[in-house]
């Protein structure tokens, strides 16, 4: 099969678009996440794909509190806001309405949904690392259905 055509074939494999949150000693950040997936039931848990070299990585090994926010289909402003990424040191939540709520991760006000979850541990896979997660809890934010992302190439972003 051509480079071409796996890459097409690739890209209509569906993914959400989420946004995770990180609270680690007295810092706080958010990114874009895509690869996100339920595996378990009990106790209920889920993977994120993360880039391999990705600063947030080292502080999930470190022990942040980690939250996974839901994105709707019409949520495109938190797409603009995190879809650069953040520095580690840059503010993530300027101009947000976010809750800082130290030792937990932060929570956005919008979106579908939001959990909190425990980092269990990462796996390496290619360029990225598997992280597994525990939920800890959940809620819903609001209604409507989920931003459902299909790439024009499943060989990069």
């Amino acid at each position: 099969m051509p480079e071409s055509d796996l890459a097409a074939a690739l890209g209509r494999v569906p993914s959400g678009l989420f946004v995770l949150t990180l609270q680690w000693q007295e810092r706080s950040t958010g990114l874009l996440v895509s690869w996100v997936q339920q595996c378990s039931f009990d106790p209920p848990m889920l993977t994120i794909g993360l880039r391999q070299g990705r600063y947030q990585l080292a502080w999930l090994r470190q022990g942040a509190a980690a939250g996974l926010h839901v994105l709707g289909e019409d949520d495109k402003a938190f797409l603009r806001h995190f879809a650069q990424g953040f520095a580690e040191e840059a503010a993530a939540f300027n101009g947000l309405t976010v809750d800082l709520r130290p030792p937990l991760a932060p929570r956005l006000a919008d979106g579908l949904a939001f959990m909190d979850l425990q980092f269990v541990q990462s796996f390496p896979a290619g360029d990225h690392d598997v992280a597994l997660f525990r939920i800890l809890d959940g809620a819903m934010l609001g209604d409507g259905k989920p931003y459902v992302h299909l790439r024009k190439s499943g060989l990069n972003y």
